[in-house]
């Protein structure tokens, strides 16, 4: 590989500070053998070997004991080795300096009178680098300040003083400072003096500093244009574009307007600026043009080339600038001269009929008065006899009888080389059937026995021969002769998706399977999948089937030479999804209206719905009375009939279908139902109010026999509130509150009741709870999580609430975690199942997890026992011959939290172990839907 330059070297401006200073003009290339490098100063080449202050590291330039006049100039760095040679831009290095004033005699005075203008002259001495003035009036360090009246110029020197004053009498001396050098000189003082014949009268403006009538700028450079004007009254300077067009954000002005900076100019900043001095005496104005100009920047370069002889070479390259780039070419650092086979034209090199010769490194070179830019590329030019080392033929190919079979000759020749086939020991004659391509490519359309044979293709240049052969063995075509059908399965159940093939002997056959579109992964998802059969079958296993097995399985078989596939759908039904929304739309002392919205089918439509409710005096959730006695699928409605009265109950629904029953619902919001002496009475009490006070008895006269009959004895409220009142906190939700029974008292008490509330301001916010009877304990359902209230109890019978007692205080804990334990695995050995799962974290907003509750239903006995434990683990007992339906919840002071998804756990049926012989009689099956995964631990004695 020819050298590659990654650093340039670049413009230097360099401080002379001691006789020993050295500097180091960088150059660096790569490239393979390691480039070697040399350096010119001003075209001359430096003869590094006989000079003693430069010398090289890798393929940097180090000067030492630098000298102004013998090391300032134009520097040019050439990488080459056995590839060719590139040359690097040029680099200029200049020294900066700074003479003294070549005279320290005190300058002429300077005499005007008071009003008139004055320029002070600086008069740099010789220097190199850029330089920047300031004036000292009388004596260091008192530095002249510019405003409106006075305006040092950056590019002159001179002190430029509007209207003189009589404060401005006194001596001037120019400070110049090299800014590369940092030296600072001093010109002798000059005196300014008022005349005595008077005051300057006024007078229009008059511009002395003013810039150039054409200024060229360069793309990206600061552009800064100096006005100012002498005048009395002083002249105020503003500034415009002729066009008119208004100056963008980016323009400044500083020196109370004397200098415009226009920063990162861009061809739009390109026009006529005007600058205007006015006063009340007129106006002046200066213009000049500011034209852009631009280094040029590549837009197209050529690349790498690799030709045979006698091939045609062109490249072009082509590059944006102002004024517009002007080409030219280098071959190995040579100028490329048109004249011969080689042609140039502006930024193209043409050369039509390559020779060995024409090979190694190329630039094209852009250049204008702004900057010079290079691009390289290397040309390698070819000239090889045929070879098949890099694209011999395959030793064999196989090809399907009927098909079509190409075979490619490649070789690698400079120039190409011509192709020529031979069939066993024959030239291969062109046929309807045989094709032979320019390339040297042979294809063969219809493939019939008697093409199997040895092919050799036979490639020839002007430098010699080679040739490659290959055996064509054609085979007879794969037939798939067992296919998977559509099927409906139940889920738990196993099946094999038969996929059976007769082949070619010949031929390697694999199999392999998708599902939905997707590649089943064998190892990821073994708990389900397994390939069975051998090489001549690729059956499929699904153990354990799950609803979200449903779906299209493609079998896929490969072979060397043809591609097949066979499909089937396949239906996985299961017990219904949990109903939804299940609200209690009315409730009377005995009965509950239910309202409820149905789940999935999973695949089988859904025949009835079971009720089921709780109170808290029940252990969980029992079957319940209603009407109508069976609701069938199609309705969503139902009459819970035989509750007692004024019971706080929960209720929720379980649908069926031909698979079996599925998961309950969510429970209904607690609803309590009525208060049936509360009924009984209300109507008498309203009667007896009426009246305007209680009455204690209520007597009836029976005619005829005078019997004197009670019908109700209504007492006054209770005069005493409840005492030691004790509130507990349950859970988030659930607060127990337990108080002091009343004492005897003239009223008679029935019941208590407890209101709670969160804040007095919101009597919205109330809350009640009703018991009757001495009990002196309630529980509180349905609060809000980490939330404070107040509570408060009272004693009550028929005529109401007594007084109540001193208000409490208590906060619900923070919830339980809302996330349910994931990634549930287990395993059985005889009748203990294992089970794992992942911890729950607790947010900072949620109760800390003390533990978890391990829910375990048997669906033959419908009992549910629950165990808990501390850790992420447990082992458990299950007697045979029944299916079970486990959950697990994370436990905290908040209460539970969110349960897994239900795992079943069922014995596999009769039909499920005659279709495989792979499963024992005491394997087991694990249901579950695909979010949140569980997955199942295979245990040796699951497999027989």
């Amino acid at each position: 590989q020819g050298p590659r330059l990654r650093t340039e070297p670049v413009d230097l401006v360099l401080p002379i500070n001691s006789p020993n200073q050295q500097a180091t003009i960088i150059c660096d290339a790569e490239g393979s053998p390691t480039p070697q490098y040399s350096w010119s100063l001003n075209g001359t080449l430096i003869d590094l070997e006989n000079d003693y202050r430069r010398r090289m590291s890798g393929g940097s330039l180090i000067i030492s004991n630098l000298d102004k006049d013998r090391d300032s100039g134009i520097y040019q760095c050439k990488a080459f080795n056995a590839r060719g040679a590139v040359l690097s831009r040029k680099a200029s290095v200049q020294f900066a300096y700074l003479d003294n004033f070549k005279t320290q005699t005190v300058r002429s005075t300077v005499n005007v009178r008071e009003g008139q203008g004055v320029v002070l002259l600086c008069g740099p001495p010789a220097h190199s680098g850029e330089l920047t003035f300031a004036w000292i009036f009388n004596q260091y360090p008192h530095f002249v300040q510019q405003d409106s009246r006075r305006f040092i110029s950056q590019e002159t020197g001179s002190l430029y003083i509007a209207k003189v004053e009589p404060s401005d009498v006194g001596n001037y001396t120019c400070v110049v400072n090299n800014t590369i050098t940092e030296e600072k000189v001093f010109s002798s003082p000059t005196p300014l003096v008022l005349r005595s014949d008077g005051v300057m009268g006024e007078y229009e403006p008059k511009i002395e500093v003013h810039f150039p009538d054409s200024i060229p700028a360069a793309k990206e450079s600061l552009v800064k244009l100096e006005c100012f004007a002498l005048g009395n009254p002083v002249p105020e300077i503003s500034w415009r574009r002729t066009s008119g067009v208004p100056f963008p954000s980016k323009v400044k002005t500083k020196n109370s307007n004397a200098v415009l900076e226009i920063p990162n100019f861009q061809q739009e900043d390109a026009g006529t600026y005007e600058c205007i001095a006015e006063n009340r005496r007129g106006k002046n104005a200066a213009r000049g043009r500011i034209s852009f100009h631009a280094k040029p920047h590549w837009f197209q370069t050529m690349a790498d080339t690799v030709l045979s002889i006698h091939q045609k070479l062109f490249w072009e390259c082509k590059a944006t600038g102002k004024p517009k780039p002007s080409y030219s070419w280098l071959k190995n650092g040579e100028h490329v001269i048109a004249q011969g086979r080689i042609q140039i034209e502006n930024g193209a090199l043409s050369i039509p009929t390559l020779n060995l010769s024409d090979s190694g490194m190329y630039q094209c070179v852009a250049e204008n008065k702004h900057g010079v830019i290079y691009s390289s590329a290397q040309l390698m030019v070819l000239a090889s006899p045929p070879s098949f080392s890099k694209s011999p033929l395959k030793a064999l190919v196989k090809a399907r009888l009927g098909s079509e079979v190409i075979l490619e000759c490649k070789p690698q020749a400079s120039p190409p080389a011509i192709s020529l086939w031979k069939k066993d020991n024959e030239m291969l004659q062109r046929n309807e059937r045989m094709t032979l391509f320019s390339s040297g490519t042979l294809k063969i359309t219809n493939v019939s026995r008697s093409d199997a044979a040895s092919y050799t293709c036979i490639a020839k240049n002007q430098f010699g021969s080679a040739s490659t052969t290959g055996r064509l063995l054609v085979t007879e075509p794969t037939r798939i002769t067992m296919r998977p059908t559509n099927l409906e399965i139940i889920v738990g159940e196993s099946i094999v998706l038969p996929c059976q093939i007769a082949s070619d002997p010949a031929l390697d056959v694999s199999f392999s399977w998708a599902f939905n579109g997707q590649l089943i992964d064998f190892q990821q998802d073994s708990d389900h999948f397994e390939r069975v059969g051998g090489t001549v079958s690729g059956d499929l296993m699904i153990r354990n089937i799950q609803l979200n097995h449903g779906g299209k399985y493609v079998c896929v078989i490969d072979t060397e030479v043809e591609n097949l596939s066979t499909s089937a759908i396949l239906i996985v039904k299961g017990p219904p999804g949990p109903p939804d929304k299940v609200t209690v739309e009315e409730i009377t002392d005995s009965t509950a209206q239910l309202s409820w919205t149905p789940g999935r089918d999973n695949g089988s439509p859904i025949t009835g719905y079971v009720i089921q409710g709780r109170t808290p005096f029940t252990v969980g959730w029992q079957a319940v009375e209603t009407v109508p006695e069976m609701v069938n699928g199609n309705t969503l409605t139902a009459t819970v009939v035989g509750l007692n009265a004024w019971v706080e109950y929960e209720f929720r629904v379980v649908a069926r279908n031909n698979v079996g029953l599925g998961e309950p619902s969510p429970a209904s919001a607690k609803t309590r139902t009525e208060d049936t002496s509360k009924s009984k009475h209300n109507r008498l009490n309203a009667a007896l109010l009426c009246w305007g006070k209680v009455i204690t008895h209520l007597r009836i006269i029976v005619p005829k026999t005078s019997q004197i009959l009670t019908l109700c004895s209504l007492s006054q409220v209770p005069s005493v509130a409840p005492k030691r009142v004790v509130p507990r906190i349950v859970s988030a939700t659930q607060i127990e509150v337990i108080w002091e029974a009343v004492p005897d008292i003239a009223e008679r008490v029935l019941g208590y009741e407890v209101v709670y509330w969160e804040d007095d301001t919101k009597p919205d916010t109330v809350g009640k709870v009703r018991i009757s009877g001495n009990d002196t304990v309630v529980n509180i359902t349905g609060l809000n999580a980490n939330t404070a209230y107040y509570l408060a109890v009272s004693a009550c019978n028929t005529a109401g609430p007594g007084p109540q007692s001193v208000p409490i205080n208590i906060t619900t804990k923070k919830p339980p975690p809302d996330r349910a334990p994931l990634n549930v695995q287990w395993s059985m050995i005889g009748s203990t199942l294992s089970l794992h799962w992942d911890p729950v974290l607790a947010t900072e907003k949620e109760s800390h997890v003390t533990g978890y509750m391990v829910l375990l239903k048997r669906h033959r006995h419908n009992d549910l026992n629950y165990f808990v434990t501390n850790k992420t683990s447990v082992e458990l007992s299950l007697p045979g011959n029944d299916n079970y339906l486990i959950q697990i919840k994370a436990t905290s002071e908040g209460g539970e939290g969110a349960g897994s998804e239900p795992v079943h756990i069922h014995k596999l049926s009769e039909l499920a172990l005659a279709s495989s012989s792979r499963l024992s009689s005491s394997s087991v099956v694990l249901l579950a839907p695909a979010t949140p995964k569980v997955t199942r631990k295979a245990h040796a004695a699951d497999a027989r």
